[in-house]
């Protein structure tokens, strides 16, 4: 009789809501349990002090992968992200140890539950016109292009969110097939698709934006700038991922004399509130989310997710 395999735990949620917290105090609390970074700017090296990583004595002892360990220069996808992690999911239970997966970037968690089909590899030419587009008329102005060559697409996307439409775009143009077609074709989920459970952190949404307000302030005051100048100096561009993450962009834009250091602020705090809410509309429309109703750093928060775990 074959082993029933323990499930996989993901702690999911806006920013600032108090993940790395509780899923500490999970691995702790399961006693055999890894984490395994899910937010798509906290696996670059570099990119530190507006990315909230765990340092060191917040980490308490739980190993955590997947986080600092790609260079900025590189242009890393979701799809690269779902193999590592397939990795080192099967690597820690090899070890009868846990994986609690952590993080906002619901599109690596989707990436990782539902793989991606084959497409094609970005063609740079095509790929910077739509750029030139998009920094020229905007993000929805993509969004509405998308909407006339695959409306079933645009529907499940953002308007603001033009890296994936741009990427729908480019199918599109590439293959002559719209990606809503392609999709069927995709790899089967892996085995242990089943067994993640996902939790998400809800808090009240007028606390949640003053703390993603006060945080921003206190990255600016902690030597964003400084810390930006350093990654271009290093022959990172403005236009990488790393460098065009929520808290990095808008310093590009002080440092390129296109606003001043108070509208940098500002817009940061915009951005990052927007990009709260998207999260959270996202996981929404995932399939079996639990929610939780609080920041993970709090005690009542903590209790319920014990709770429903029965731990």
């Amino acid at each position: 009789m074959s082993k029933i395999k323990s499930p996989i735990y993901s702690i999911v949620g806006p920013t600032a809501s108090g993940k790395t917290e509780i899923s500490i105090e999970l691995a702790l609390k399961l006693g055999n349990a890894e984490i395994i970074n899910c937010d798509s700017v906290q696996i670059y090296q570099e990119i530190q002090i507006a990315t909230a990583k765990a340092t060191p004595e917040e980490m308490r002892g739980i190993p955590h992968h997947l986080i600092d360990y790609v260079s900025p220069h590189i242009k890393y996808t979701a799809a690269d992200w779902a193999t590592d992690a397939t990795e080192k999911i099967y690597e820690i239970e090899s070890r009868g140890n846990i994986p609690i997966l952590v993080g906002g970037t619901g599109f690596y968690l989707r990436s990782l539950r539902q793989p991606f089909f084959e497409s094609p590899k970005t063609d740079e030419k095509l790929r910077e016109k739509l750029k030139n587009i998009q920094e020229k008329k905007g993000a929805e102005h993509l969004h509405k292009i998308l909407k006339r060559i695959d409306n079933a697409s645009a529907e499940k996307l953002f308007p603001r969110d033009y890296v994936r439409t741009m990427r729908a775009i480019e199918v599109f143009f590439q293959t002559g097939k719209s990606i809503s077609e392609l999709q069927p074709n995709r790899a089967e989920p892996p085995e242990f698709a089943s067994r993640i459970k996902i939790f998400a952190l809800n808090p009240p949404r007028d606390l949640l934006y003053e703390r993603i307000n006060k945080r921003a302030e206190n990255h600016f005051a902690s030597g964003l700038i400084e810390e930006v100048k350093l990654i271009r100096e290093s022959g990172v561009k403005d236009d990488t991922n790393a460098l065009g993450a929520h808290g990095y962009r808008r310093v590009c834009e002080f440092l390129r004399n296109e606003r001043t250091l108070e509208s940098a602020i500002k817009q940061t705090k915009q951005d990052v509130r927007h990009y709260a809410k998207r999260q959270l509309t996202w996981f929404r429309r995932e399939d079996g989310v639990i929610w939780l109703n609080g920041f993970g750093d709090e005690i009542e928060t903590m209790k319920t997710l014990w709770k429903l775990l029965h731990i």
